[in-house]
């Protein structure tokens, strides 16, 4: 096919819909390129339930070997358990799923040795070349010796290693409710939460790549009213609910309320801190509540600040030895699981801070969520430049304002602050305001939309 991969290499992976945007055939030149762009001899790949994923992995693997590298197969698993098989084996990786996309989506995740991060500028664009090329002149000629291919499962020494990192065996008797949207949740979470003391109440586990229940985005509040009826309807003590490829986890408390990522950030941050004697470098992006770098230094550590997306994160956290990330989107970085990210060990921290303590997640959490937030707001727009300038001549010249474009426009006064970001993607303004209380965070963001919106 003649692909268009300006539509399907993004950011930090390869997305696309199958078979209109690529197929097979192209997963087999990705997987030479990204064999000859990582050097590697050996590698590991894992893909998600999705009807395409087995023969696209499968594909993969026949690119690569046929380069001479050998592949380990390590089937169905979610995308941290390939990050955990990375960093165990000492293995480039490559995951295949399209995460919170529709049924007809797919995409290749991938990394260096030990979970390290490929994206635009670490062999992502590179690849992208590569596999241009060839499509106009032909596959790359095949090693002397093709590679190996062999399976193994790693589901057991995954789920191992993340209990190593958090001892739940003394907790109190908890009642959880997972929803797992038909996504990989439902293959890894019985493995992970067995013979613990939790009584645990499936939703949604039966691996189904068209999602018929509800899309695997924990973050659309759409897609956990179900969880929520059925944590109030069972008196569960919290819900917890995993994206496609459960490497982000959403959490409910006992009422169906949800919590936000901050808080879930701040508290894991505290107990890594602890964990750590009490000091440790933890990263934030900007759009993560003012709580955070609160809570943080309250509890010894140094926050750091970063660029919303998770390159930019595991870059800072391996520069600075960080212990902990966190974003606003859920997603969790842990310097004990190779700086990558896990939903499922965030999860752990909060059933272990739950249940080593009597009273329920309601009150756990609002220490650490202390401010009014409006949450994501996206805006189309006809000119992302231009209303970002509109913006900020509006706020440039009030007194006890401050601006700074680390990532879009971010406007900080003494109690509140909002941030507007241009998707990379869409023609979208993304604007996250925060304030001390709910009547001033509703007055900016009304002020914000209005010079957004024109």
């Amino acid at each position: 096919m003649a692909a268009d991969l300006s539509q399907i290499v993004k950011a930090y992976d390869v997305r696309g819909v199958v078979p209109d945007q690529w197929d097979e055939a192209l997963a087999e030149l990705f997987g030479a390129a990204f064999v000859r762009v990582t050097d590697a001899e050996a590698i590991v790949i894992g893909h998600d339930m999705r009807p395409s994923s087995p023969g696209l992995a499968a594909a993969f693997a026949r690119g690569a070997t046929r380069l001479g590298a050998d592949v380990t197969l390590i089937g169905l698993c979610s995308t941290d358990q390939l990050y955990f098989a990375s960093g165990q084996l000492g293995l480039p990786g490559a995951m295949f799923t399209a995460s919170h996309n529709p049924a007809r989506y797919n995409g290749i995740k991938m990394c260096r040795a030990g979970a390290a991060p490929v994206g635009q500028d670490t062999g992502l664009a590179d690849i992208r070349a590569m596999v241009e090329r060839w499509t106009e002149q032909g596959a790359p000629e095949a090693a002397a010796t093709a590679g190996t291919v062999t399976e193994r499962d790693t589901l057991e020494d995954y789920a191992a290693h993340l209990r190593s990192l958090v001892d739940l065996t003394a907790i109190r008797p908890l009642k959880v409710v997972v929803d797992a949207g038909n996504g990989m949740g439902g293959h890894t979470v019985p493995t992970v939460l067995d013979g613990l003391p939790l009584d645990v109440v499936p939703m949604y586990f039966e691996l189904d790549g068209t999602f018929p229940n509800h899309e695997a985005n924990p973050l659309d509040p759409k897609n956990i009213v179900d969880l929520q009826e059925r944590v109030r309807a069972e008196g569960a003590d919290l819900g917890l609910a995993f994206d496609g490829d459960a490497d982000r986890c959403f959490v409910v408390d006992e009422n169906g309320g949800p919590v936000s990522p901050s808080a879930i950030t701040a508290l894991v941050a505290a107990r890594e801190l602890a964990k750590h004697g009490g000091s440790g470098t933890v990263i934030h992006n900007l759009i993560t509540s003012w709580s955070v770098p609160e809570v943080v230094r309250e509890h010894g550590g140094t926050p750091v600040r970063t660029r919303v997306g998770h390159s930019f994160i595991k870059e800072e956290m391996a520069k600075s030895g960080a212990i902990f990330g966190g974003e606003h989107s859920a997603h969790y970085y842990f310097k004990d699981f190779w700086n990558a990210d896990t939903g499922m060990l965030a999860a752990l921290h909060v059933l272990a801070a739950l249940g080593g303590q009597d009273g329920p997640l309601s009150a756990l959490v609002s220490s650490y969520d202390r401010y009014a937030s409006s949450g994501e707001i996206n805006s189309t727009v006809d000119d992302q430049a231009a209303r970002l300038a509109a913006v900020k001549a509006a706020f440039g010249d009030r007194e006890g304002v401050t601006l700074d474009e680390l990532d879009g426009l971010t406007v900080t006064a003494a109690d509140w602050w909002f941030n507007v970001r241009a998707s990379n993607t869409e023609p979208l303004l993304r604007l996250n305001v925060e304030a001390r209380d709910e009547a001033a965070m509703a007055k900016v963001r009304d002020e914000a939309l209005a010079l957004i919106r024109g």
